[in-house]
């Protein structure tokens, strides 16, 4: 196998995946553009708004076995965990029962967390090393995260879930209600068990943190294009160049990395592929008065619960509405009322000035599964999208496999459980 260097390479994306590729791209000897019009860690990123875990054990797809008897509730709650509006039911619906479908039976979960495993299995020390790279080591801290649970019966009823993660290598530490209340004295004593997977971290500001990842990216040599990419040009199936609304840029190699977005590049290249965005909201509260020592996950609520640096962030939910439906505020507003359920210490009502919500749009596959590798029409192009909820914490690994793609090493990893041609 030859390992080609020197290759100019176009990266369509600033997010976290398209930032980190574009430096991996750059220590492998590339010459890189990115391709973005919004601002690297901005507001409009799914990255962004990120709940700030770096979640080596989320291994899980979203669906289980038995969903689909859940899907009218989906439906008649529009402030639920998960909701689907009507208006966009037709148009979900052939992912969602592809969703419902791949994780019909437990041996298919088990394929899915096996494969993610791989992807994900290191990922706290992978950006450990590249927030030290870029000057910000403090943004990742490696403590490990929090599952609670009202009992051990309500642990229990996820006992699948957990077996599974076992299986793939995925170990915790499980706490009695004593132990609990002296880890979290400001959380709502009716959580009476818990469980700490050490092995994970998170990060204190996704939205500076990728900022700073593509400031390492520029003073190496990345050129930072604010534009749209259209699609490619392709001569005798070799990449010419990246069609943008501002023009052509020649280039040997591209990687869409351009998250919810990325779905008509890859129909412009003949892969139809089934990605669709998962709404997702949060609600941020400056000089919170309570909040977690570790970030924690409550199981009741369906939400994550981490303090950033710029105050007490919960992050959660699930819609499915397209990526132009306007937002439904309301889900940040239950999001914000099961906070102040959690923390008792936190006013209520919470002071509207103190508030900041938002929105944003996690690329998901239906099988719970990235796309990683070369678009069918040429091995020019390769995809790096779909992560669904794990954007952040799987963007380390997947810009080393973009760079492997891209110079023609052979991946780290095997890349059969993500590669685009399982959905055509």
């Amino acid at each position: 196998m030859t390992v080609k260097t020197g290759l100019h390479v176009v990266v369509i994306g600033s997010g976290a995946v398209g930032t980190v590729s574009a430096i991996e791209c750059l220590r492998a000897g590339h010459r890189v553009t990115v391709v973005d019009p919004g601002r690297p860690g901005g507001e409009q990123a799914s990255s962004y708004g990120n709940a700030g875990w770096l979640s080596s054990h989320s291994v899980i797809p979203p669906a289980e076995p038995g969903m689909w008897k859940r899907v009218p509730f989906f439906l008649l709650d529009p402030l639920g965990p998960l909701s689907i509006r009507w208006a966009y039911l037709p148009k979900v619906m052939p992912w969602l029962v592809r969703f419902l479908l791949a994780a019909r039976t437990t041996p298919r979960i088990e394929r899915t967390a096996r494969a993610m495993r791989t992807l994900l299995v290191d990922a706290p020390k992978l950006h450990a090393g590249l927030a030290a790279e870029a000057g910000v080591a403090h943004l990742v801290e490696r403590r490990g995260v929090l599952h609670v649970y009202p009992d051990r019966a309500a642990f229990e009823s996820e006992a699948r879930s957990w077996e599974i993660r076992r299986k793939v290598g995925v170990e915790w530490l499980e706490l009695s209600s004593e132990e609990l209340r002296q880890r979290e004295p400001s959380l709502h004593p009716r959580y009476t068990f818990g469980l700490v997977v050490e092995e994970a971290g998170h990060c204190r500001d996704p939205g500076s943190y990728v900022a700073a990842l593509s400031g390492l990216a520029e003073e190496r040599g990345a050129t930072y294009v604010a534009t749209r990419a259209t699609g490619f040009r392709l001569e005798g199936g070799r990449l010419a160049a990246v069609t943008t609304e501002e023009g052509e840029i020649a280039c040997d190699r591209a990687v869409v990395a351009a998250g919810a977005r990325s779905k008509p590049l890859a129909a412009s290249l003949g892969d139809p592929l089934p990605l669709e965005s998962e709404r997702g909201y949060h609600v941020m509260v400056t000089g919170a008065e309570a909040g977690p020592r570790t970030p924690v996950m409550a199981s009741d609520a369906k939400m994550i619960v981490n303090v950033m640096n710029g105050g007490l962030r919960a992050a959660g939910q699930v819609e499915f509405a397209g990526l132009a439906a306007a937002p439904n505020w309301k889900r940040a507003e239950i999001l914000r009322d099961h906070l102040i359920s959690m923390f008792p210490g936190l006013p209520d009502p919470l002071p509207a000035d103190r508030l900041k919500v938002w929105l944003g749009h996690r690329p998901s596959m239906p099988d719970g599964r990235p796309c990683i590798g070369p678009a069918r029409r040429t091995p020019d192009v390769v995809y790096a999208f779909g992560h669904g909820h794990v954007g952040l914490v799987g963007s380390a690994r997947t810009g080393r496999l973009v760079a492997q793609l891209v110079s023609g090493e052979t991946p780290e990893i095997p890349l059969g459980p993500f590669d685009p041609r399982r959905f055509l």
